[in-house]
């Protein structure tokens, strides 16, 4: 069962460019686009200091386990979880059906500050998603019958 859109280069420049907005409008240290599998799509800042990989797949899984929890207590959706840390917060919101916004920043910053900005970023990341998938309706991929750590390689040109 596709997962995601089938996306092309410049779907992924402009998630690119909704990210870098994002993170100069927050001063957040990293966003990452991840599909709800777990699997990194795109992501903009500073990321030497992470591992973004395990990031989106344990994103992912705290992700889902609160939408459980939701079920739990009779709400119908919680789209967004906050990890606050000593150093550094993660902020993980819902964009679609398919992937979510991971912010990594620092904890000085205000959460409501990347939530405040995050609503505009979660439109754009969304809309850019919906043109790929009625680029090629029906289509897609399952990232995770690929079996594949980077899925970066996937949304590159090809060499001629």
């Amino acid at each position: 069962m596709a997962t995601l859109p089938q996306l092309i280069e410049d779907d992924i420049q402009r998630l690119d460019e909704a990210l870098r907005e994002f993170i100069a409008s927050t001063d957040a240290t990293a966003a990452l686009v991840i599909d709800k599998g777990g699997f990194l799509i795109t992501h903009q800042g500073d990321a030497r200091d992470f591992d973004l990989t395990t990031i989106a797949a344990l994103s992912s899984g705290a992700y889902m386990a609160n939408q459980t929890i939701a079920g739990l207590v009779n709400e119908t959706n919680f789209n967004s979880i906050y990890q606050q840390g000593e150093k550094f917060s993660l902020f993980v919101v819902n964009i679609d059906d398919n992937c979510m916004l991971v912010v990594i920043f620092k904890s000085q910053t205000g959460v409501g500050v990347v939530k405040y900005f995050a609503i505009p970023a979660v439109k754009c990341i969304a809309c850019q998603l919906e043109i790929a998938q009625e680029r090629t309706p029906g289509m897609g991929l399952d990232l995770s019958v690929l079996n594949v750590a980077d899925t970066g390689q996937f949304f590159r040109k090809k060499e001629a």
